[in-house]
């Protein structure tokens, strides 16, 4: 099976939808106040088998939004330093970091020929719902 036809085969197998494995670390549970601290989203390609593979790899760490609340359970849980000066210099503000994750995911449904894109991780709900505030503050 040729590769081309291994890609359309992604929109078939999953009705039009592309699997996203996507994962947020967090300044708390409460998804209208607390900060998202990172993102991190791996597409994914159909090889000519029809076995799922790892497309790409991005990762972002985020600087808290203005009045975010950051509870430092979170941080102890996570071991995210939020002073750490190298993480001071790559975070970027919430709208960018969606915007640099948003931006691949679409370009890898136009190359599937997917309409939609479906968030798969381990806790998916909580992260949908963190990811879902964040679009809805950043206007996206």
């Amino acid at each position: 099976m040729s590769e081309a036809i291994a890609r359309e085969l992604m929109a078939q197998r999953f009705r039009s939808y592309l699997p996203v494995v996507i994962d947020l670390e967090t300044g708390g549970f409460n998804a209208q106040t607390d900060a998202v601290l990172e993102i991190a989203a791996v597409t994914l390609t159909m090889d000519p088998d029809g076995n799922l593979l790892p497309d790409a790899t991005y990762a972002y760490h985020i600087h808290p939004f203005e009045g975010a609340n950051v509870e430092q359970s979170a941080l102890d849980f996570t071991g995210i330093n939020l002073d750490d000066p190298l993480r001071r210099q790559v975070a970027l503000s919430e709208s960018e970091a969606l915007g640099e994750i948003f931006r691949p995911i679409r370009k890898s449904l136009k190359a599937h020929g997917c309409s939609r894109a479906i968030l798969v991780g381990h806790n998916a709900a909580f992260d949908h719902g963190f990811l879902n505030a964040a679009a809805n503050r950043c206007n996206i």
